[in-house]
């Protein structure tokens, strides 16, 4: 299938996270089911997933120690979770990583089934956008 760049949403820093130098490119290579993330040009950090029946579960997340803490591991889940969103697929959230994102970000609980997001620490009901 190849690898798919995504668009980064609209208020999405372009520079990475605080204020950093850091132009940090998301892409989904469903070859490697995973999304993949390049700061500078440099392999970054990845999410592994499952797709299934009209669902997609979100693993695994893992970033290179060089760019611990420089918002990559931010960037890379919400716009998977974009995508997430634009494909209609609904969202398992087994990686500790994604579901804590979703605790602080309510606005994309609506992606997961109502009858699961208690199993993740989510809200019955979603939050405001």
């Amino acid at each position: 299938m190849g690898v798919r760049h995504l668009p980064p949403p609209a208020d999405d820093h372009p520079d990475g996270a605080r204020g950093l130098s850091i132009k940090i490119d998301i892409t989904d290579n469903p070859d490697a089911r995973r999304f993949e993330a390049r700061a500078n040009g440099t392999s970054a950090g990845f999410i592994s997933y499952r797709l299934e029946a009209g669902q997609i579960t979100l693993i695994h997340t893992e970033i290179q120690d060089a760019f611990d803490g420089k918002g990559v591991a931010s960037t890379l889940v919400k716009r998977a979770l974009g995508m997430v969103r634009d494909s209609g697929l609904v969202l398992v959230p087994v990686c500790p990583f994604v579901a804590g994102y979703l605790q602080r970000h309510p606005e994309y609980v609506d992606l997961v089934r109502t009858q699961d997001r208690a199993r993740f620490g989510l809200p019955e009901v979603p939050g405001p956008a």
